[in-house]
């Protein structure tokens, strides 16, 4: 029937009239609210308030057929939520309707996730360790709430940003306007056929990108069998043109496939061979929360987890990234090793090695926790200086490029470091002496302060050896000046 013919109906004297399509569907819709209302008058229920107004049910039904022309015959044929909604915004029921429009899309969002990757959408999904270890299988989805369903798709890319904000619009309004709770919101039925409508284009029809179809291989492939050296080159330049959020997510989604306890050997070497390859495109605040798990694995005693994480910080020298309480332990205990092997006879070749893991430690920031800066400092000084009979050359770009990352607060303690009695007792050599006018040239231009810019003139202009400086009295003044 098109939209121009009209429907035949009997009127009160058994005449046919005819009938305009709106009016009759008006008309049929009507005679079927009486009926309902009718019934529920006899049982002795409410009939106020109950359904929604005719014309705004007819708007959805006159929506509707747009809303679904994005879904193909087999998209159709399983929609069975989207015939419940129809079905209940016919007879009045928009709030159950919209219910079953969120279910609809939450049972497609469930399907592309087990479609793409699940353990990889449950690395990045569910922020919780505890509850990450209860979700395995498909089955487990039913376990997350909506929320981050939604959110985990965004990330991993089966939605857009976009469509995220939109479909959690719907998300909002099902928790508060459907017959999930009792409310007293009024839908309309220009709402309820749009918001169909975006469920089907950012949802259900939604087609992968490019990267995140790359991505999808990815994970097929990394845990599949051992990469070659020609798949790991290419994924490389892969990473470099990733976007940095994608970066993001797939760095936490391989953190979290490999620090799950049980992974296949070869999918382990694949992931260690292709971290350092995507690090340097992983922000600091997802570098952060890679630490931020490690001392979770260790609070919690998962010691299994614990040592996988501790394996990937490692593998990029990520140590700067740990948080404070693990890292003050090990800076601690870093600086500690640095001043031993410095005063050991085999000096020269040990101190490289400890002087990386300083290194590491401190990070391109030198970011030192407040309870270590003065040890730290101290400990730098003492090294850089040698100890007066050589030069580990190994060792020295090292000190020199953590100098360099001194803040002015650490400079100034580094400038009037010759007022320890150690440091003092170096300075009497001739090659500290050399070393201690180099330090001076380095942390010059860290040196703001006004009583500190003093300080340094006075050290330079000084005419007695380094050794002399904490004794004489006009550099005590100085010294007297400084904040403490």
């Amino acid at each position: 029937m098109t939209e121009s013919e009209s429907l035949p109906a009997a009127s009160a004297s058994g005449e046919v009239v005819r009938r305009e399509p709106r009016q009759a569907a008006l008309d049929g819709l009507r005679d079927f609210q009486d009926l309902i209302l009718s019934r529920l008058g006899d049982l002795g229920l409410p009939t106020e308030d109950v359904l929604v107004a005719l014309n705004q049910r007819h708007a959805l039904l006159q929506s509707t057929e747009h809303a679904l022309s994005g879904l193909d015959e087999e998209q159709r044929a399983r929609s069975a939520y989207i015939a419940k909604m129809i079905m209940a915004g016919s007879v009045g029921l928009f709030d159950a309707a919209l219910n079953y429009l969120w279910d609809e899309t939450v049972i497609e969002l469930r399907k592309r996730v087990i479609g793409y990757d699940l353990s990889y959408f449950y690395a990045v999904a569910e922020k919780s360790e505890s509850r990450r270890k209860e979700l395995k299988t498909a089955e487990d989805l039913v376990k997350l709430d909506d929320a981050k369903l939604l959110s985990g798709a965004r990330e991993i890319g089966l939605i857009s940003d976009v469509g995220y904000h939109q479909v959690d619009h719907i998300r909002f309004m099902r928790n508060y306007a459907s017959a999930a709770h009792p409310n007293q919101v009024t839908l309309t039925g220009l709402q309820l056929a749009d918001w169909l409508e975006t469920c089907i284009r950012e949802v259900i029809t939604l087609p992968h990108n490019n990267v995140v179809a790359e991505i999808k291989k990815l994970l097929v492939n990394v845990q599949a069998d051992r990469l070659d050296t020609n798949y790991l080159a290419q994924t490389a330049v892969f990473f470099k043109d990733l976007p940095g959020e994608q970066a993001d997510t797939l760095a936490t989604g391989l953190f979290g496939l490999y620090t799950t306890v049980g992974g296949e050997p070869h999918t382990l070497d694949n992931i260690r061979d292709l971290w350092p390859k995507l690090w340097p495109y992983v922000s600091d605040d997802t570098r952060f929360v890679a630490g931020t798990r490690l001392g979770r694995f260790m609070a919690n005693a998962d010691q299994a987890q614990a040592v996988l994480a501790r394996q990937l910080i490692d593998l990029v020298q990520g140590g700067s990234y740990l948080p404070q309480e693990i890292k003050v332990t090990e800076l601690s205990d870093a600086i500690e090793e640095m001043l031993n092997v410095h005063l050991a006879w085999d000096n020269f070749y040990n101190e490289p090695r400890v002087a990386r893991r300083l290194a590491e430690l401190v990070g391109e920031q030198g970011s030192v926790p407040e309870s270590l800066v003065r040890q730290y400092v101290k400990t730098l000084v003492t090294v850089f200086l040698t100890n007066g009979h050589g030069e580990a050359v190994a060792a020295n770009p090292i000190y020199l490029d953590l100098i360099s990352r001194f803040s002015p607060g650490q400079a100034s303690l580094a400038l009037r470091a010759f007022a320890n009695a150690e440091i003092s007792s170096q300075l009497q050599r001739p090659l500290s002496q050399r070393k201690w006018d180099g330090l001076l040239n380095l942390i010059d231009i860290k040196i703001t302060g006004r009583p500190e810019r003093e300080l340094l003139e006075a050290v330079r202009e000084f005419s007695g050896t380094p050794d002399k400086l904490r004794l004489d009295s006009g550099i005590k003044r100085y010294l007297a000046a400084l904040p403490k």
